[in-house]
């Protein structure tokens, strides 16, 4: 019985270990039904109504630019030749940017640009319709950003170096913030206390960390900011998933913050 819940994986491990793939960022979609869930959760959080939600989910799946893109940068490469992008949770973090209209987005830990990519795709998008963002990301390793190019890094940079020093010597105003960098609880809470005080009233903060450590979600109890936890369900891959801490800044967000009438 126990074996009828892990045996399934097993063919799509021996499949997965024969291509020349990823070995570390995992690409896949996300089941329907979790798709769903996402959906809901973000229109909690955002007050934007989960039909609005799932046409940003949709909107960033169906992208075959993006996806031509990310494709022809990693194929081009032999250790990834054989990988064919799909963005799990970054969907997530694509409803988030159109929905919001964040002015800065930061995301710390940047890898191949994937998820660079998503976000700048849901800034251009969104300068289109008159908003205006940027996205600032930063990685320790001189290399990172191979899928950064245009038209995609039109809408922001990568800042090159230790991420926590990056934050120290930039002055910048976060609208959402992304941990996705060294995946340290120690490191991970430390990010969050240097951006503590760059974070707008109407902050956001993802943690793609948050599966495996509660880092975000002390940051939040201790800054009285709501926090909750998505988990990723994967659609034909052998991994389990990883998922999204969230926290807000307050709920939902598009709500104008309450003021105290004078007496």
């Amino acid at each position: 019985m126990a074996r009828g819940y892990f045996t399934p994986r097993t063919s799509l491990i021996r499949a997965w270990t024969r291509r020349h793939t990823e070995d570390d960022n995992f690409y896949y979609s996300l089941t329907d039904a979790n798709r769903a869930d996402l959906a809901h959760l973000i229109s909690l959080i955002t007050g934007a109504s989960p039909a609005t939600v799932m046409t940003h989910l949709r909107e960033i799946e169906d992208d075959e630019e993006l996806l031509s893109h990310l494709d022809r940068g990693l194929s081009s490469r032999d250790d990834t030749r054989d990988v064919r992008v799909a963005f799990g949770r970054r969907i997530g973090w694509y409803a988030f940017v159109r929905i919001l209209k964040p002015r800065v987005v930061v995301e710390t830990g940047v890898h191949h640009g994937v998820g660079a990519c998503v976000i700048t795709r849901a800034l251009m998008l969104n300068a289109k319709e008159g908003s205006h963002g940027r996205y600032f990301g930063t990685d320790i390793d001189p290399s990172a950003g191979i899928l950064f190019t245009n038209p995609y890094a039109a809408y922001g940079e990568i800042l090159y170096g230790d991420s926590i020093t990056s934050l120290q010597t930039n002055d910048i105003q976060i609208d959402m913030f992304i941990n996705d960098s060294d995946h340290s609880a120690v490191y991970e809470a430390d990010e969050y206390s240097v951006v503590s005080d760059m974070l707008t009233d109407r902050s956001l903060i993802l943690g793609d960390n948050s599966h495996v450590t509660d880092a975000l979600r002390m940051f939040a109890e201790a800054h009285d900011r709501p926090f909750v936890f998505f988990a990723e369900k994967p659609a034909d891959h052998w991994y389990p998933g990883a998922g999204i801490g969230i926290s807000p800044s307050r709920i939902p967000l598009l709500r104008e913050p309450a003021t105290t009438a004078a007496s």
